[in-house]
């Protein structure tokens, strides 16, 4: 399995696809391929049409690639998950340290009322 690092997106206002493709570790054409795929993703042309993404753009497709190569999304689902993040629908998942968490407290709150 790759590794994953953490991206970090320069403080500026519009990314060329080369750098966008930097930031992301991916080549220039599964940025524009993920353009396609994903509405949320929409870069300004300019005038002799190349394209220019902002910053949002960039975490756009950052969290994309994740749901793609991380957490092994296809690329419908990966697109109702972006749709339901940026919606506000989406819930944080429950890592096992907090279920572990919940099940301690609900065991000693059973003791309590059995006791």
């Amino acid at each position: 399995m790759c590794g994953f690092s953490i991206m970090v997106i320069p403080d500026k206002n519009y990314f060329r696809i080369g750098e966008v493709s930097k930031i992301l570790g991916v080549e220039p054409y599964v940025v524009r391929y993920w353009e396609s795929e994903f509405r949320s993703v929409r870069p300004v042309r300019t005038r002799s049409d190349q394209r220019l993404y902002r910053k949002k753009d960039v975490e756009q497709l950052i969290t994309i690639k994740n749901l793609l190569y991380k957490e092994m999304f296809t690329i419908a689902g990966a697109r109702k998950k972006l749709t339901d993040i940026n919606r506000g629908k989406e819930v944080a998942p429950f890592d096992e340290s907090d279920k572990l968490i919940d099940i301690k407290r609900r065991l000693r709150e059973i003791r309590e009322v059995v006791s």
